[in-house]
């Protein structure tokens, strides 16, 4: 009903699940922070001056947006951004943490995938004025060490 992706989308969360890494996907295999049945975490390819180590939270199954998601992944989803949450605080020593979740082209969703961003936050880190200004890309080798460390981390809370 709220759906806005173009027909034969292909989406680049569900290739990076499916371990599939080409043209469609900046996401990468060492992306990736947590996978288990139910969702799968991932450093973003996109981060923000003041606040590198962003993650991505995705339902394994397409789904997407917030209007088309099966209550069964909810729960198992809020876990794992909690665990990611308390994983960043670890390893970043961040102030706080951001999450946030946007749908439809109004509410700012760029890829038609459900997810959820916990970004590691810091006081006075200006992270809303640029939000979509000043994004940049972050190399995959750059991505692979924020990957590594929260991982490691991540053991912790899970």
């Amino acid at each position: 009903m709220y759906n806005h992706a173009p027909e034969h989308y292909r989406c680049p969360f569900c290739l990076l699940i499916q371990g599939t890494e080409n043209t469609h996907t900046l996401a990468m295999h060492t992306d990736i922070v947590y996978h288990n049945p139910m969702g799968t975490a991932f450093v973003g390819a996109h981060q923000w001056p003041n606040n590198h180590g962003n993650v991505l939270v995705v339902p394994n199954e397409h789904v997407e947006n917030l209007y088309d998601l099966p209550v069964h992944f909810a729960s198992p989803l809020h876990e794992l951004v909690r665990a990611i949450a308390l994983a960043m605080k670890t390893v970043y020593a961040c102030d706080g943490i951001s999450t946030r979740q946007h749908n439809e082209p109004a509410g700012n969703q760029d890829v038609w995938h459900y997810h959820v961003h916990v970004t590691p936050r810091y006081k006075d880190d200006g992270l809303y004025p640029v939000y979509t200004s000043q994004r940049v890309f972050m190399p995959p080798s750059e991505r692979a060490k924020h990957a590594q460390r929260l991982m490691a981390a991540l053991a912790a809370w899970l």
